[in-house]
């Protein structure tokens, strides 16, 4: 695969997210399309309650005009489109909702449920399709299973709704998921470069350029949010370049970020229920350190340089493959 075609989808992808920004921005403030900031959260995120949001229209106008410019159009092309464009869809809905109807908590667990299931359907049968091969790989060793597809397809199904809500729990401090996502994309490009799926490659591509232009707009004080719409498109964009280059349980280490903030939800709800306690300050784990004292900035640093390490060790695991 040729890095060129990969460096100037970033360029471009960036370029057209710097331009779009200051165009949509003044549209969502003018929409009254402000963040509804939780009472019981760190009192600094107070101050944020009216920052416009939805402003993941701007990261998915960019990685789509890119995408579709520069990537070639095969199976792979239409897996990576349905998976970024419909998860996409489904945290638009919610943005949506939680805005114009006031409702804070914007679509129920079972609307979100269902969406996830619709498209983790349509993206299987685009898989069945294009006899996708239903092989596991374990990330650093050769061990190989075939789960043939009455298991496979159904665990494509949950990885994607456990991806894409790992993604968006991740989303809540300035500029954290833009930076976080940013570098496991990069990693999953030279994942995509290797496994020469150049669909994959630009589609990683394309949402690298797009996050990193809206982070210029996103970074501490931020300007915009990016809400679920952004948040969801950028894990099925993750999630389904995992899926196409055959390194689904690579998102475990690559986008260990993502599954520790989703392991903290999961534990501290689950704790709460059972015993009446809490584990974390607050959850997800980033608002826990917020909590802790710890600055916004120094938060998302940190986590930036812990999802470096693990995209580094990531791509060690596949070195060679």
């Amino acid at each position: 695969m040729d890095y060129q075609l990969l460096l100037l989808t970033i360029a471009v992808s960036f370029i057209l997210a710097v331009i779009a920004a200051p165009l949509i921005i003044p549209l969502l403030r003018r929409l009254k399309l402000g963040q509804q900031v939780r009472d019981d959260g760190p009192q600094t995120h107070l101050k944020k309650a009216g920052t416009p949001t939805m402003g993941g229209v701007i990261i998915m106008v960019a990685f789509t005009l890119s995408f579709l410019k520069f990537s070639v159009i095969n199976s792979d092309f239409y897996v990576l489109l349905v998976a970024t464009l419909g998860y996409g869809l489904i945290g638009f809905l919610d943005d949506y909702i939680k805005i114009v109807f006031k409702r804070s908590l914007g679509l129920t667990a079972r609307q979100k449920l269902l969406g996830q299931l619709l498209v983790g359907v349509i993206l299987c049968v685009l898989l069945i399709s294009a006899g996708h091969n239903t092989n596991i790989s374990v990330p650093g060793t050769s061990f190989s299973l075939d789960w043939g597809p009455w298991f496979y397809y159904p665990f494509i199904v949950l990885m994607m709704m456990a991806v894409t809500n790992a993604v968006n729990f991740t989303d809540g401090v300035d500029g954290l998921l833009s930076g976080v996502s940013a570098i496991a994309l990069a990693a999953f490009a030279v994942v995509a470069m290797q496994a020469t799926s150049i669909a994959a490659g630009v589609c990683a591509a394309a949402m690298i350029g797009a996050v990193l232009g809206f982070l210029v707009f996103n970074a501490h004080p931020a300007k915009v949010f990016m809400g679920d719409f952004g948040s969801f498109g950028i894990g099925g964009a993750i999630g389904a370049i995992a899926i196409v280059t055959k390194t689904e349980l690579l998102f475990v280490v690559i986008g260990g970020v993502f599954v520790v903030e989703m392991l903290s939800v999961i534990i501290q709800v689950a704790s709460f229920k059972t015993r009446g306690k809490r584990v974390f300050r607050m959850s997800p784990i980033h608002h826990h350190f917020e909590l802790g004292g710890w600055s916004e900035w120094r938060v998302v640093v940190s986590f930036w340089a812990v999802s470096l390490v693990l995209a580094v060790a990531g791509l060690y695991l596949i070195k060679g493959l």
